[in-house]
């Protein structure tokens, strides 16, 4: 493996920190370091308790420093950690602002609150160079400095997220536990859980067992893209149990990282009629024959708007209520996208319905389902959150709340709708930000799926549309980049799309960059040759930017290439 040694010098004005800060400098006493060693004391005022613990589970444990409470009864002879919630000594503005200054015997963070803290402990982490991110010391004994100078720092975005779909492929909840910790370090803030879709149900729900007893497993998953003719014939599944979810949610917390599930209603949904077939259109097929769905694409099998499906998910979102607490998840994401609606088209009750509800088309019934769950959310507490197919049907004049926001994924165009509309937006546009594409047009690239999307291309989105005024910009709450995993069946085929793409979308989502085409994508990759030593320290298994190792490649396996240019958006 790689090795790095960190050596004292004066903080420069373009530290190989990612994402950028707002800015750097030198302080007064010139150049040197301050030394943490066996006897640095970490001093936590109130409300910064948590990043200690932090400090001392992650940096304590890959550089062996005890980094102990400084009431603990050591000597104080030794360098110092500041931990402090300080807004007045913080010059950017916010809870998640920050400020470093380190001189010759003291590290003090400054935050607006107690993320912006861990934050700047984020930052610390990464001016120690590589090997602070390892799980164990690598060079027992070895000098750990901090470079002397001053950053301060804010987020340009409070939605700074990654959506992972866990429902085509399950990911383990240890693997969900390490992609916390990988946002974390690149400062994002928000998890988008996809956690249900045709091809498995992955929550448990305690009143509707058989949601993950017959609804987390399918016999068998389409190799490659669904045009492929491979087969992978064993069974694949898996769910969260319900102290799985409040685990997941406790360490997302601590990493300052609020968490958004997704109940996908009324399409994408076979694996829930899969195992409650009264849930689908009786009416038009034998439900009772279906099974989760082992392919890819978009199913016809889509939920009946009828009471008792209204009545079942209502139970669903009450105890999700009660595993994702509205001071971390005060939205719920209720998908809304890619509803086929031929089969209320042919079906007796949902035309029934239509006429009941004074309803002109199939658009509308799904606007229906929508705000139900809308107003029921909002009774509770909570934001409804969807994909832009949401706003089909209507907006606030015809009853979504004015809580309700939306996931712009077909390009801008959503996000610019909602936002005239007054809703908030998180702008998404698979024509940018969804990392299951692929990163080059090579034959190598594993299953390659969509556009080519390069590390730069990632470096040059611009989240908030030129068309917006000054008053709609400012619902734009930020950003989000998302991980469809079809053709990803393991954790390393997930990194492999995902990195280091995500360090280019977290400076994109955090730093106040200028206009994408003056942006100094170079400066960037100056700073990405220290990035890719850190994530070799944490066994990221990223695509190498010569292009995929050996192993990394599926030979044989189609994807779904999508030449030339994406579309005008």
């Amino acid at each position: 493996m790689r090795t790095y040694e960190m050596r004292a010098h004066e903080m420069d004005p373009t530290p190989h920190l990612i994402p950028r800060p707002v800015r750097t400098g030198p302080v007064p006493s010139g150049a040197g370091s301050c030394r943490l060693d066996g006897e640095t004391v970490v001093e936590a005022g109130p409300g910064t308790e948590g990043v200690a613990r932090w400090l001392r589970t992650a940096v304590g444990a890959a550089t062996g420093l005890p980094l102990a409470d400084s009431a603990s009864g050591t000597s104080g002879s030794g360098s110092r950690i500041v931990l402090a919630i300080d807004p007045g000594t913080v010059p950017e503005a916010g809870p998640e602002a920050y400020r470093i200054a380190v001189d010759a015997r003291t590290v003090r963070i400054d935050g607006g609150g107690p993320a912006g803290v861990f934050w700047g402990a984020q930052t610390l982490r990464q001016l120690l160079g590589p090997d602070a991110y390892r799980a164990a010391p690598v060079a027992p004994g070895r000098e750990w400095t901090v470079p002397l100078g001053v950053i301060e720092d804010a987020p340009r975005f409070t939605w700074r997220g990654l959506m992972l779909d866990v429902s085509r492929h399950f990911m383990p909840k240890d693997g969900v536990l390490r992609y916390l910790d990988l946002l974390a370090a690149h400062k994002l803030n928000v998890f988008h859980f996809h956690l249900t879709d045709d091809q498995g149900w992955r929550v448990e729900i305690k009143r509707h067992p058989r949601l993950t007893e017959a609804g987390a497993w399918r016999s068998r998953t389409k190799w490659g893209h669904r045009a492929s003719e491979l087969w992978d014939e064993k069974p694949h599944g898996g769910y969260y149990t319900q102290d799985d979810i409040r685990e997941i949610v406790a360490y997302a917390a601590e990493r300052h990282i609020g968490v958004v599930p997704e109940i996908d209603i009324p399409g994408h949904s076979q694996a829930a009629i899969a195992a409650y077939p009264e849930l689908g259109n009786t009416d038009v097929i034998d439900t009772t024959s279906l099974s989760v769905w082992d392919t890819w694409g978009i199913t016809a099998n889509v939920l009946a708007p009828t009471d008792n499906t209204l009545r079942f998910y209502e139970g669903v979102f009450e105890e999700l209520l009660g595993l994702f607490p509205a001071a971390t998840s005060p939205f719920i994401h209720i998908g809304g996208d890619e509803c086929l609606k031929d089969q209320w088209r042919q079906s007796p009750a949902a035309q029934a319905r239509m006429r009941d509800l004074g309803l002109t088309d199939e658009d509308q019934l799904q606007s229906w389902f929508i705000r139900h769950f809308d107003r029921w959310l909002t009774a509770r507490g909570r934001r409804l959150i969807g994909w832009d197919e949401i706003l089909e049907g209507g907006t606030m004049e015809s009853g979504l709340t004015a809580g309700a926001a939306v996931s712009s994924w077909r390009g801008y165009a959503g996000g610019i709708a909602a936002a005239r509309a007054g809703h908030d937006v998180v702008m998404c546009p698979e024509q940018h930000v969804y990392l299951d594409h692929r990163q080059a047009a090579g034959e190598d690239e594993p299953m390659p799926i969509g556009y080519v999307r390069t590390l730069e291309d990632v470096y040059r989105f611009e989240p908030v549309p030129a068309q917006l005024t000054e008053e709609e910009a400012a619902h734009v709450l930020g950003t989000q980049a998302n991980v469809w995993t079809e053709v990803m069946q393991d954790a390393a085929r997930v990194d492999y799309q995902v990195f280091p793409r995500l360090a280019a979308f977290a400076e994109v989502a955090w730093s106040s960059l200028p206009a994408p085409a003056e942006r100094d994508f170079a400066d960037f990759e100056r700073r990405m040759a220290e990035h890719y030593l850190r994530l070799d320290a944490l066994g990221v298994a990223y695509r190498p930017p010569g292009g995929p190792l050996p192993w990394q490649r599926r030979p044989g396996v189609p994807g779904r290439p999508i030449e030339g240019s994406p579309p005008n958006v």
